[in-house]
């Protein structure tokens, strides 16, 4: 019997060390731990394995709290059965309610979404937007039309206009004596409209017409001396149903690396961002299949029917939503990066869903709300348990309620396990917007005809 008790612990701490592994930026940045060297992906593989897959250690402090927590949420006016929790360090489940029952989880849909984006295209991948001309270029003006296509990048805002404004000024290009042609996924400003997202960039492009509330602001916060552009269009927006038939490459603009892009999403659980990823993934369906076959879950836990979560017909169960949480810092860690490169940190990190959360510093999350529901899950470093992810999905009461006493049981969770040292001055990540050296310029470069 000794035996087995030594076994079992053994095993507790060989699951909280191999998953400490996956979070190794965390680790060095934030905590001072460490890294383990067992990859996570080795981990992962005998967590899979049947004797690990229903392995479950409740601690009982863990479940009295978890139970006074319900009791709490029950004696307010909310129905126990529709809250879902799951409690995992490692290998081991610490706590768990409801846990493979899938629950409108909001928000929290944005985790599949980033999971699979890591899959398809991996962290450093650069959506691309095509600048070309229809015409030759002659003392400043472009005889001809100038036409954008679009790669379907989801971040393309303010600094990014004026940033590729200031580079066809710089090719000598001043005004467009034609029209303002959009083909393909061209996104401006979260808006996925092709002629407003035109009408955006055209202003962009030319300083004249900025007003205050737009671009005088954020061009105000650019870097000092960044040049005011001035490209004026004669003509108007026009979309395009075809490609131009013949077009000069002016310049091939990059956007910011995805793991920015999925980190500006989820610390603002920005739904325009999330539904032009996963139309960029090929849909819903396709999403749920990536996100699903990456953290190796049942389809059942995973019913989800767009991209943001908005809607009650988006549901995950609580298990699924870790599952993916986990997934997602396996997928970061051959990079280098881990969930706090991609999801807002408690301490770092203070605008957003993060505004107005009071929970253990260092603890990377994702929310997820909608009138009735409100949901968290993340994980954070422990003292005595390492890395612990939690999900929690909470439905039919006070959505400000719940978030407080969200806050207050993960911080009952984090005093009973104990706070390793972390330092909290943590910078924020810069996002690095209107950088000039990701508009590539590339004048007189023939752009081939596809073929119908």
């Amino acid at each position: 019997m000794k035996h087995h008790v030594r076994g079992i612990g053994m095993v507790q701490r060989l699951g909280a060390g191999v998953l400490a592994s996956g979070l190794a930026a965390l680790i060095l940045k934030m905590v001072g731990w460490q890294p383990a060297t067992v990859p996570i992906a080795q981990a992962m593989q005998w967590q899979n394995m049947p004797l690990f897959s229903q392995m479950s250690f409740p601690d009982p402090v863990v479940e009295t709290i978890m139970r006074q927590y319900l009791q709490g949420l029950e004696a307010q006016g909310a129905v126990e059965r529709h809250q879902g929790i799951w409690i995992q360090t490692g290998m081991t489940v610490l706590a768990k309610h409801k846990d493979r029952v899938p629950l409108p989880a909001a928000s929290l849909t944005k985790i599949a979404t980033t999971l699979a984006a890591l899959n398809k295209w991996g962290p450093n991948h650069q959506f691309e937007t095509l600048v070309s001309a229809t015409g030759p270029i002659k003392n400043g003006v472009l005889q001809g039309d100038l036409v954008i296509t679009g790669g379907g990048d989801p971040f393309f805002v303010w600094e990014e206009a004026i940033a590729l404004g200031n580079s066809l000024n710089q090719m000598g290009i001043r005004q467009v004596a034609g029209n303002l042609v959009i083909e393909g996924d061209f996104y401006m400003n979260y808006q996925q409209n092709p002629a407003l997202a035109g009408q955006e960039l055209r202003q962009g492009i030319n300083s004249k017409f900025w007003t205050p509330r737009g671009f005088v602001y954020r061009y105000s916060i650019m870097p000092k001396g960044t040049a005011k552009p001035q490209v004026a269009i004669a003509g108007g927006v026009k979309v395009a149903t075809m490609p131009s038939v013949k077009k000069i490459l002016l310049i091939r603009h990059r956007s910011l690396a995805l793991s920015h892009i999925l980190r500006e999403m989820n610390i603002h659980s920005n739904n325009e961002m999330a539904e032009m990823l996963t139309k960029a993934l090929g849909g819903a369906m396709e999403r749920n299949q990536l996100a699903a076959k990456s953290a190796d879950l049942s389809p059942d836990e995973l019913q989800l029917v767009n991209g943001s979560g908005l809607g009650v017909e988006n549901m995950i169960s609580p298990h699924a939503v870790c599952a993916m949480m986990m997934g997602v810092d396996r997928v970061l860690q051959p990079y280098k990066l881990s969930v706090t490169d991609v999801f807002p940190v408690s301490g770092r990190d203070k605008n957003g869903t993060m505004y107005g959360r009071h929970l253990p510093i260092g603890t990377a999350i994702k929310t997820g709300t909608l009138n009735n529901v409100s949901a968290l899950a993340g994980v954070m470093p422990t003292r005595d348990r390492g890395l612990v992810w939690f999900t929690i999905i909470n439905r039919g009461g006070d959505v400000n309620g719940f978030r407080k006493q969200q806050d207050e049981f993960i911080q009952r969770l984090s005093q009973h396990w104990g706070t390793p040292p972390i330092n909290a001055s943590t910078p924020p990540i810069p996002t690095l917007l209107g950088e000039s050296r990701r508009n590539e310029k590339l004048a007189g470069i023939q752009v081939p005809t596809k073929k119908s």
